[in-house]
């Protein structure tokens, strides 16, 4: 019997016409989508019947912050100051913990603050205790919330006006009926193409359990993400002695260890800047000016919305908007006076002399006008990236080159780091330029630059990043067949549920679905939008009272 037909609640037998005011939301996934979206269904005032599914075998940490995936040394880029709480904030939690805990992953609690960059690892224990406390106390207070962990869900389907979850359970595969499926399945990662430890799709696929020897190694990508894999595997050769004048210091032996960090332009992110929390409102790239700009039409829309930009970086930095002529400048242009100071620069001596004046403006609370500027114009800007042509958003990808740069800014921490690996002779980084080859042969990677510099990798890591996926990398055959097949995007609505009808009830918040309309999705403060979003699509403000 279908929940179409009638639904066991507590308090007997649920009448089919009721069915509209019950949610029974199945939640795939537990990271921090997952977790924030069923926070957010539980403050939308009505009783709620939810499982939780999880393929690992502990739910709530999500995937950078899972012990199989990330170790002590590997920094988050985000401070509790920007964290949305979850029932406390991430400090609050903090505080709460006991100090010989805190050690083992180098921090001291007496010097704990709202703005600093801890340790993955510690984060991902604020969100298994904010699921554990969330489920003990909705159920406490009427709700109905199940957590099935080392759950793979492997197909979704619609039957009737409700959705079948098949999923593979310790005790075998199981299948139960919902009224609304959340996929918040998170970060996807390939499978590393061998099992000798040399070629690793992603940092997360396996590089923290592998024993890297110390010979070349080639991290193609200098974001946050290769900065990571690159402290795992010196990690694993020697130590840092943290400080002002951060050492690294290599285990006998070592002496062959050589990382290069790889990209086409051979950027090293600069270091996260001091900024007034929360944001200072845009006085020029407001809602309103969007709106306007939107209802003109897509036919020069990115024009439209470079005014705006020009306008409020002008206000904000007339200094800087001088200085780099920015009223004569294209979004291109604009892109290519950005970037200039720091390809002329070599990598390690910006990255020195960026730290220090980061942490001058640290300690003197000093914000510098244009990068908080830009900061706070890229969620603004997104919104509109759907409505592009395909003219303009071409053209939008150099304004987007910026934005990432800026709100990519690291933990200072890490930039020490690997100026102490640099110094020590270990960490260099490669421009491969626009043109370079990549060639896995023999148990090695061969990588030639656009200049003709060669170089030979005993291991390799891809450190990219995520890759925007499609309909077709949908793990759900049932839901594929329902959708169409096909290659392109997955069709959501603005709630992020699926365009179809008969699928109205599924939501997608998974950023990698979402990345061809939202390129700059990424992070917890997205996590907590989305769950958001998809909580007040599911709950509406006024929903009807079961009777």
């Amino acid at each position: 019997m279908g929940w179409n037909q009638c639904v066991q609640s507590a308090g007997g037998i649920m009448p089919a016409k009721t069915l509209a005011a019950f949610r029974n939301v199945a939640i795939v996934g537990t990271g921090p989508t997952g977790l924030y979206t069923l926070h957010h269904l539980l403050q939308r005032g009505q009783k709620l019947t939810a499982t939780l599914f999880e393929a690992a075998p502990l739910a709530g940490v999500g995937s950078p912050y899972s012990p199989e995936t990330t170790q002590a040394s590997m920094l988050a880029n985000i401070a509790s100051i920007e964290i949305p709480p979850l029932g406390e904030t991430y400090l609050d939690w903090l505080r709460r913990q006991p100090d010989a805990m805190l050690q083992v992953y180098g921090v001291n609690a007496t010097t704990l603050h709202e703005r600093q960059f801890l340790p993955r690892l510690l984060l991902g224990g604020w969100f298994r205790d904010a699921l554990e406390r969330m489920i003990r106390e909705a159920n406490a207070q009427g709700h109905r919330i199940a957590l099935r962990e080392a759950a793979r869900v492997l197909d979704v389907e619609p039957v009737g006006a409700e959705y079948r979850v098949t999923f593979a359970a310790p005790s075998g595969t199981e299948s139960l009926l919902f009224t609304h499926v959340v996929l918040a399945t998170g970060h996807d990662w390939p499978d590393d193409p061998d099992h000798q430890d040399r070629h690793f799709v992603s940092p997360w696929s396996g590089l923290i359990e592998a024993k890297v020897p110390a010979q070349p190694v080639g991290i193609l990508g200098t974001s946050l993400s290769g900065i990571d894999a690159a402290m795992a595997v010196a990690c694993q050769h020697g130590h840092f002695v943290e400080g002002e004048d951060t050492t690294y210091h290599p285990n006998p032996g070592s002496e062959g260890l050589k990382i290069t960090l790889m990209s086409r332009n051979g950027l090293i992110p600069e270091a996260d800047f001091w900024c007034a929390l929360p944001y200072r409102p845009l006085v020029h790239v407001t809602e309103a000016a969007l709106a306007q700009a939107q209802a003109a039409g897509a036919e020069g829309l990115i024009d439209r919305l470079w005014h705006l930009f020009k306008l409020e970086l002008s206000e904000a930095d007339p200094a800087y908007a001088r200085a780099i002529s920015l009223a004569d400048l294209t979004p291109e242009a604009f892109a290519s006076a950005y970037f200039a100071p720091r390809l002329a620069a070599d990598p390690f001596v910006w990255a020195a002399e960026n730290l220090a004046e980061v942490q001058r403006n640290t300690a003197q609370r000093r914000t510098v006008e244009w990068r908080y500027a830009i900061l706070r114009m890229h969620e603004p800007m997104e919104t509109l990236v759907a409505s592009f042509n395909d003219r303009d958003r071409s053209r939008f990808e150099a304004l987007q080159r910026v934005f990432v740069d800026n709100y990519a800014a690291v933990p200072p921490q890490s930039i020490r780091r690997m100026l102490a690996l640099h110094r020590a002779g270990i960490l260099t980084v490669l421009s491969l330029g626009d043109d370079y080859s990549l060639t896995h042969a023999d148990g090695k990677t061969l990588v030639l630059a656009e200049t003709g510099q060669e170089q030979t990798f005993a291991v390799y890591v891809d450190a990219r990043g995520q890759r925007p996926l499609g309909l077709s990398d949908l793990p759900f055959p049932n839901l594929r067949a329902a959708l169409g097949e096909g290659d392109g995007p997955v069709p959501i609505s603005s709630s992020f549920a699926l365009s179809e009808p008969h699928l109205a009830g599924i939501y997608l918040p998974a950023a990698p679905y979402l990345l061809s309309r939202l390129p700059f999705v990424q992070g917890i403060v997205s996590s907590c939008d989305l769950g958001q979003e998809v909580a007040r699509a599911i709950i509406p403000d006024a929903p009807e009272k079961l009777a």
